[in-house]
């Protein structure tokens, strides 16, 4: 990044890593690769930046200017409206957060901003401390509260005499006389 960018289309090509053994629910969803090329095209892309010595701790003062503009614009401030909207949003659905997940960052990045009252729900590992703590609802047991109850339909479903068992595993008259 030390000079001008060619003025001809550039590419690039780049890995994506499977991450499916720890990020999605605990390694037990797999990647579907059925989905894949996974493949993007970008066009009139800008990229601003400023050169930086990747050794120094400190953000270089090179990215000064830079940086009161991208600050400065509409997109870097949240109105109380949409800090709102969010807060629900997190609220309702967020059951993990890699900034509460200690077992994978023991430091947590830097674009995190820790809110106590918020950390204590998670456990080390960056998931929910309990289910549906934030008001959202993660499972589909809801579903089976609010089915309307059909006398004698559901035990008939259950002892079905499937092979000269019921489903439920018991065999006998019961069973037999469905």
């Amino acid at each position: 990044m030390g000079g001008d960018f060619p003025s001809k289309p550039m590419s690039l090509y780049a890995t994506i890593w499977d991450a499916s053994s720890w990020a999605t629910n605990g390694g037990k969803a797999k990647v579907d690769y059925k989905y894949e090329p996974f493949a993007t095209e970008l066009k009139d892309l800008v990229l601003e930046g400023c050169i930086v010595d990747p050794t120094e701790q400190i953000p270089s003062t090179n990215c000064t200017d830079r940086s009161a503009k991208l600050l400065a614009q509409d997109y870097s401030y949240i109105t109380p409206e949409r800090r709102k909207s969010m807060k629900f949003f997190r609220e309702r659905y967020m059951y993990y957060s890699y900034c509460y997940d200690n077992l994978r960052y023991p430091v947590p990045p830097p674009e995190c901003v820790i809110v106590q009252s918020e950390r204590d729900l998670f456990r080390d590992s960056g998931r929910l401390r309990q289910k549906m703590k934030f008001g959202g609802s993660h499972s589909h047991s809801h579903s089976q509260t609010h089915r309307k109850h059909r006398p004698g339909r559901s035990s008939r479903r259950r002892n079905k005499v499937v092979g000269g068992a019921s489903k439920s595993g018991r065999r006998g008259s019961a069973a037999a006389a469905m």
